[in-house]
């Protein structure tokens, strides 16, 4: 029997009808600034990831040592299932392997991990991960913070790339004249830029813009403290986690101010023959690299140039002035294992000695050092405290005394078995991130065990419970108490268990050191 023209339309316009339906309904598709984006599965079909996506423009020509701008707005489905270039960087550490192509200049992407139901305007927590590396090296397609986990806990995953060394934190004199006083903070201020992105555009993957925490290890742990302070980025998160690192410390990533740095950074360029801001822009991005590499120069700190970074971190949480958000911060046990290399007691009463003068005995009463293993368990102590202890210590106990928020205080105890970079078992600096991520298994080498897998279990818990509600206690896991006048610190261990503080001396008499004339 024939089909009659109008039946064949109308059957027709129905099959249009339901293909169109079917794409605007494929979960893989979410629309942004910018235009639509299509990601993929991963974990098996339980995670949606999207990745690469452009929070701002390529810093490049004009836009090197520059603020962010907006990314351009593109047309069709942007494909988001490979990595964005890293930025731009040396090689600066051994067990830093990427997923990424290459670096490059044009690296300002974020990715989104969410689980595979989730739906928009769902409003589930947000995570924002801060790579480590040092404000030198790193990216958010290294595999040990993947997103095939963490989204299983009830969270949206963002990692993010922001620019590193001399792009992100060269600080110039003719920089700040042309930029209204700020100059040499540019990593950071991608970081904002990605945050902001994340508040206009988050809701479309399940997210909640107004539970968002910031989270990072190492140099990333010292950028959660510093954003605490910065102007600009109140109100673009909520609660924030600080994984061995706080940029109050006298050690590792001291923040100078513009007067002082700006002149170092000036004659720096000046010795590599680069005179002006119009020849380093027009330079090519792999030899600006290879002529600071050369020079020695690859690691640049945020400057406080009165603008961006108004004074100092010290000085802003003394004042109580800093954001009054719940903090989860730590480190691990084995943060220094490298002063103990080759230490021996005449070394170490020597160093006493050179670094304290008078006050060497009360040192050495707290960093003792009589026997070869009590030697070397105090110099690796006083080598974790002066690199990276102290100054999260020190975080910690200012935002304690004016924050008015609640904080979570932890130090991962249990040594991790030996691995291809890492040859002595240990809770090494940088330990944590695999726990935290569930991701132990990209660890080159490590056999691991079942009180490996049951801490990571544990620790994405209490993780993910504090983005949820500001308090990581949750069903199953071993009650965590806040930090105190007691002093209590949750020993992440098999088992895990809470107990005071038993080392405040050595952070006290540290700090005594740092303030006395």
């Amino acid at each position: 029997m024939a089909v009659h023209p109008i039946m064949r339309i109308a059957v027709a316009a129905a099959a249009l009808t339901l293909m169109l339906g079917i794409a605007k309904a494929d979960p893989l598709v979410v629309k942004v600034e910018g235009g639509k984006v299509r990601g993929k599965l991963i974990h098996d079909g339980a995670v949606r990831a999207y990745l690469g996506l452009p929070y701002a423009a390529a810093p490049i020509g004009p836009l090197r040592w520059a603020p962010p701008q907006p990314p351009m707005a593109w047309k069709g489905v942007l494909d988001a299932t490979q990595y964005g270039h890293r930025c731009m960087q040396a090689h600066v550490f051994d067990d830093m392997v990427f997923q990424d192509e290459s670096p490059s200049e044009d690296c300002l992407s974020l990715n989104v991990f969410v689980a595979k139901h989730a739906k928009a305007g769902g409003r589930l927590p947000v995570m924002f991960w801060i790579h480590g590396g040092g404000y030198a090296g790193g990216g958010s397609s290294e595999p040990r913070h993947n997103g095939d986990f963490l989204p299983g806990k009830g969270v949206v995953l963002v990692t993010i790339n922001y620019r590193l060394g001399a792009f992100g934190f060269l600080a110039l004199p003719q920089l700040a004249a042309e930029q209204g006083g700020s100059s040499g903070n540019y990593g950071l201020m991608d970081m904002v830029a990605a945050l902001r992105w994340v508040k206009r555009n988050i809701a479309a993957f399940g997210g909640d813009p107004s539970r968002v925490t910031i989270f990072g290890e190492s140099a990333g742990s010292f950028a959660v403290s510093t954003l605490m302070v910065v102007p600009s980025a109140r109100g673009l998160f909520h609660r924030a986690i600080g994984e061995s690192g706080g940029a109050l410390g006298t050690g590792a990533l001291n923040y100078e101010t513009l007067d002082v740095r700006g002149p170092k950074d000036a004659a720096l360029l000046d010795g590599l023959g680069l005179k002006t801001t119009e020849q380093i822009r027009a330079q090519p991005a792999s030899e600006v690299l290879a002529a600071f590499s050369k020079s020695g120069m690859t690691r640049f700190a945020p400057v406080i140039d009165g603008r961006f970074l108004v004074e100092s971190l010290a000085a802003t949480y003394q004042a109580g002035k800093q954001m009054h958000v719940p903090l989860l911060a730590g480190f691990n046990r084995d943060e220094g294992g490298f002063l103990a290399n080759g230490m021996t007691v005449e070394k170490w009463h020597a160093l006493a000695e050179q670094r304290f003068g008078a006050k060497a005995a009360e040192f050495l009463e707290l960093y003792p050092g009589a026997t070869e293993a009590e030697l070397s368990r105090s110099a690796a102590d006083f080598g974790g405290d002066s690199f990276i202890a102290y100054g999260t210590w020190k975080w910690m106990e200012y935002h304690r005394n004016t924050g008015r928020s609640p904080i979570y205080r932890y130090r991962l105890d249990l040594a991790a078995p030996p691995s291809k970079y890492h040859k002595e078992a240990a809770a090494f600096h940088s330990d944590d991130i695999e726990y935290v991520f569930g991701t132990l298994d990209t660890r080159p080498g490590a056999v691991w065990r079942d009180s490996d897998r049951k801490l990571s279990d544990q620790m994405m818990s209490y993780w993910t419970n504090f983005a949820k509600t500001g308090n990581p206690n949750g069903p199953g896991l071993p009650s965590w108490p806040m930090y105190s006048e007691t002093d209590p610190v949750l020993h992440l261990d098999d088992p895990i268990s809470a107990r005071p503080d038993e080392h405040r001396p050595r952070y006290e008499f540290l700090l005594k050191m740092e303030t006395a004339p």
